[in-house]
Order: structure tokens, then sequence, then C-alpha cells
């Protein structure tokens, strides 16, 4: 029912997750360098910011932002969460490209991405911002 939906939606946090926060804390160790979180001020509302090299990082839930979406989108049994990751995946794209063509890095890291390695993907942010 549309009450049930509204109740386990209401339970999702979008950010500040398990995953992310142990993320964070290990970039935290590994860079010195200035970062903020859940920047609202930019569009799509990076995760993590680094302003003075104009570079931005997105950490996608798998689920929610759909990856490898086409392969398992027909057993989604219901049109409101096909819907909703296609609008999703969607307004990511959008996002993304306005963010390059403003001139800002931007690099999206999957959530199996950080469960599997945390640590090969923080080395791919500090091989970025050397580039920056």
């Amino acid at each position: 029912s549309k009450d049930k939906r509204s109740s386990v939606m209401a339970k999702i946090r979008s950010r500040g997750t398990k995953v992310e926060t142990e993320f964070i804390d290990k970039l935290k160790i590994k860079t010195r360098k200035r970062y903020r979180l859940n920047v609202k001020e930019l569009r799509g509302k990076p995760d993590i910011v680094f302003d003075r090299y104009k570079f931005c990082v997105f950490l996608d839930s798998d689920f929610w932002h759909g990856w490898q979406y086409p392969r398992w989108k027909h057993l989604m049994k219901n049109d409101f969460w096909r819907d909703k990751i296609e609008a999703n995946r969607a307004r990511d794209k959008k996002n993304t490209a306005w963010l390059r063509r403003n001139g800002w890095t931007v690099l999206r890291i999957w959530e199996h991405n950080m469960k599997e390695d945390a640590d090969k993907e923080i080395g791919n942010i500090l091989e970025l911002l050397k580039i920056c």
C-alpha cells in the first residue's frame, strides 16, 4: 500500500550510510586535502567535493542508482520502482554532464566497489586530485 511504501522509504537514508561513512573515514586517513560532504550548492549534491580542485565524488548505491540495471530490471514486479530507478539513472547522467560542462571533474563510485576495495577507490581519487 502507499502508506506502507512511505513508511519503508522514510527509513532509508540518503547519506551517512554505513558504507559511505566507512569509506569517508578511510579517505580522511589517506589525504589531508580539504573537502566538503553532501554539498547542496552543487547540482546533484555530490557526496564529496574538493572545491579547490573542482573535483567531486558521488558514492552511488548499487540498487538506487541501478548498477547493471538492464540485467535485472525485468525482475522488478512494480512499475513504481522501475520508474524510480530509471529516473535516478537519467538524473545522474544529466547532473554529471552538467558538472563536466562547467569545468568539474566527476567520479562516481559504486557501492560494491567501496565494499570490495575501498583503498583502490581512494587511490583513484588521489590520482585524479593530482591531475586536477
